[in-house]
């Protein structure tokens, strides 16, 4: 009888386990930060929608749209969105620019906060008028 009989994994067998785990990582993780900051982009222009939905409640009521995003939502133009200024993830910067006093049209921004992944994506606005645009570092494009 042979007692001699080998348990286990050698050297080689899991140091080429290792290098195929590392290889995959490598593939995954690029696509993982991608989709990431995809979704937190899809985020901020729902939220962006939802703000200019306030809006227009707003201008039923005022004949005129709010100017601040964080003053307390009354409904009324001297009110404003109740919004914390950022998105609910904290990667946007949210602004309104009034373009007329009185207020008769606006434009929300949402600006990558910095030191977060949305870092370098580029500054997305919504206008009154209903034009969308991402300015992406390639350039401006509709979203």
């Amino acid at each position: 009888m042979n007692s001699n009989k080998r348990n286990g994994f050698s050297l080689i067998e899991l140091m080429i386990t290792v290098a195929i785990v590392a290889i995959l990582a490598s593939i995954a993780f690029p696509s993982y930060q991608s989709y990431t900051i995809r979704s937190s982009r899809s985020a901020v222009q729902s939220e962006l929608l939802q703000l200019a939905g306030l809006q227009e409640k707003i201008f039923l009521n005022s004949n005129s749209y709010t100017v601040s995003v964080t003053a307390v939502y009354s409904g009324l133009s001297n009110g404003g969105l109740g919004s914390l200024g950022t998105t609910a993830d904290g990667k946007y910067a949210l602004t309104i620019t009034p373009n007329a006093i009185p207020t008769q049209t606006f434009q929300i921004t949402a600006t990558p906060v910095v030191g977060t992944t949305q870092e370098g994506d580029g500054v997305i606005t919504l206008s009154s008028d209903g034009t969308r645009l991402h300015l992406a570092p390639g350039g401006t494009v509709p979203w």
